[in-house]
């Protein structure tokens, strides 16, 4: 039986957030296959279609090909690209060249493998199999590609994220007994790599972020320039045989499987469970992030006879879990001084916490040090106010709140009722949108900048394939794990659009970029000011010494749940709610104006304090 000899090939793969263009380069060895041809292979999905183009030629002669030149440049636009160079070959032709592809179920398929495979047992594996999913060519890569296809076909699967992990895993794991086997497949949404116990060259992988300081990336096999203008903002995820720059690359272990959507890994096989490193347990400060299925609706029970509405009486979750309050103290101290007398102004306070279903205010009180004319109100919002007058001279203004609080536990929402809606589009009602157009709207930007926004919210959904619920956690861990807290960078006026760029901010910027993106989805979301509890020693002190800030959306059938970016976590009992509105003006703890005095100097410091008294 003819069996084409394994070859010594350099593979890489680029999975991106939105569409791009990089600039590629296959470099062939020069003089290195003697009378023997070499190869080369390049697929994408032009404009992030579902068909795929691929351009590749088994015997090629010249040392350099600038893959970019050969494909109609105004659709060389895509968000996976797969590349190929190929040692010196004989016997090689065009339908043992890779990339391969395959149209299924509606899509082309695409698939590279660097190694060598035992066909007789690869062929025992595929015997059985449609005849429609039958090889082309003579390889064993073709082969295993055609026999995973119809593993896809047995299970009912449309595209990757249909199957299980750990399926998907085992199969792999079985081609990895036949010999080396690196191997590549995409459905042009995600993008899954799988590295052999018997390879003979290693796999690495590194995730690019903005802002972009290095545009070039090469080895001795390939260079990749990333510097389209149109770019300029992407996140990439970039897999290949050797690190293509100086900075850092993460070797893939023998055996090991990532799963890759939109420039971000989403499963990973080297993980507890199947998850991917950004998504492992952490404490940020005290507030626990959830789990990737802690949405997943719960098994109700035969002792589920009546219904209980106020939701502090709920003592138990459905399956028996005990539920519990947590009784908080906190305490918020400001002080304003000036380098001159004030002798006339105004300020509004917003620093009692809410009470609700889920949230109960033992006590609360607040004074201040200069005489005041206080009113006492109920904003638009639902925020308790005080708004006060104060008419007597000062040149220091001392104000301090205290109020005891406990926080009840509640049982994850069950998302398995119908009309709970799990994926987009989010469908609103007339009377539903013109409520909720306060939190529909995004802010008033340049188009451009809304138009690229919208590109990377978009990315979140497509890599989730739709899913409501695990886009919103998706957003709101990459904004945790991509971007860092920086005090001191931004002010009042910082966009989303300047911490998307900059990729820095605190937690009032992540609140708000997390809301923007949101909005662009139709997702209603508001600004949430409050508290958050960091533990006893205030482990996270940054956010321990002031008022926190984060997200609230607007769920179907299930109401306002809120999602905190600056610790990677849904809001629980860590999260003590104050005030709340489209943004941080309609929610600051403490504001005001001076109509005569002050001088020209102001200094403001605040000292934040919550101790929790049981749990």
């Amino acid at each position: 039986m003819f069996r084409i000899p394994s070859l010594s090939s350099d593979v890489f793969v680029i999975n991106s957030d939105a569409p791009s263009s990089p600039s590629v380069t296959l470099r062939l060895p020069e003089g290195g296959g003697g009378t023997h041809a070499q190869g080369w292979g390049f697929g994408l999905y032009p404009e992030d279609k579902q068909s795929v183009a691929i351009n590749k030629d088994p015997a090629a002669r010249q040392t350099q090909v600038s893959v970019e030149t050969i494909a109609d440049r105004s659709n060389f636009r895509s968000t996976v690209f797969f590349g190929k160079v190929l040692g010196s070959s004989k016997g090689y032709g065009y339908t043992e060249a890779q990339p391969f592809a395959r149209s299924f179920a509606g899509r082309d398929w695409m698939f590279m493998h660097n190694g060598d495979l035992d066909r007789i047992e690869l062929e025992k594996l595929h015997h059985r199999k449609t005849a429609f999913l039958e090889p082309l060519g003579r390889t064993d890569s073709e082969l295993a590609f055609c026999n995973l296809l119809s593993l896809i076909y047995e299970n009912r699967a449309r595209k990757i994220s249909d199957l299980s992990p750990e399926l998907l895993h085992s199969w792999f794991q079985r081609f990895d007994r036949l010999g080396s086997a690196d191997m590549m497949l995409t459905d042009g949404d995600s993008v899954l790599c799988f590295h052999g116990s018997q390879s003979p060259k290693h796999l690495f992988y590194r995730r690019l972020q903005p802002p972009h300081y290095q545009d070039l990336y090469e080895c001795e096999a390939m260079k990749i320039v990333l510097n389209d203008p149109r770019d300029t903002y992407r996140t990439a995820l970039m897999i290949a045989t050797s690190p293509l720059s100086d900075d850092i690359w993460t070797p893939l272990q023998p055996g090991q499987m990532i799963i890759a959507g939109r420039g971000k890994i989403m499963i990973d096989s080297a993980c507890d469970n199947y998850l991917p490193a950004d998504r492992t347990p952490v404490n940020a400060g005290g507030a626990h992030t959830y789990e990737r299925k802690i949405f997943q609706s719960l098994m109700k029970t035969e002792r589920e006879q009546s219904r209980i509405l106020n939701a502090k009486a709920i003592t138990e979750t459905p399956d028996g879990k005990p539920l519990s309050y947590r009784l908080y103290e906190v305490s918020h101290a400001t002080r304003y001084e000036y380098g001159e007398p004030v002798e006339h102004s105004t300020h509004l306070f917003r620093l009692q916490p809410i009470d609700d279903t889920i949230q109960e205010v033992i006590e609360t009180r607040m004074t201040l040090s200069s005489p005041a004319e206080e009113i006492q109100f109920e904003d638009v919002f639902g925020n308790q106010s005080v708004h006060c007058t104060v008419n007597a001279p000062y040149q220091e203004l001392k104000l301090e709140a205290t109020s005891r609080v406990k926080v009840y536990a509640t049982p994850p929402d069950d998302h398995g009722l119908s009309r709970r809606r799990t994926s987009f589009p989010l469908i609103w009602m007339p009377w539903q949108r013109q409520m909720m157009t306060p939190y529909l709207l995004p802010p008033e930007l340049p188009e451009s900048q809304l138009i690229e926004l919208t590109e990377y919210a978009m990315s979140f959904v497509d890599r989730n394939d739709s899913h409501l619920l695990q886009t919103i956690e998706d957003i709101n861990l990459s904004i945790y794990r991509d971007y860092k807290y920086v005090p001191g960078v931004t002010s009042l006026n910082t966009t989303p659009f300047e911490v998307y760029t900059s990729r820095q901010g605190v937690c009032q910027d992540f609140a708000n970029l997390f809301i923007c993106l949101a909005r662009l989805l139709s997702i209603p979301a508001r600004y949430r000011m409050g508290y958050i509890y960091t533990g006893e020693s205030y482990e996270n002190k940054i956010q321990s010494d002031a008022s926190h800030a984060w997200a609230e959306v607007y769920l179907p059938y299930v109401g306002w749940r809120g999602f905190d970016p600056t610790n990677g976590c849904a809001a629980g009992q860590d999260h003590i709610r104050v005030a709340c509105g489209r943004n941080y003006r309609d929610a600051t703890p403490t504001s005001g104006t001076i109509y005569k005095g002050g001088g020209r100097s102001e200094t403001l410091t605040a000292d934040v304090k919550v101790i929790n008294i049981k749990s």
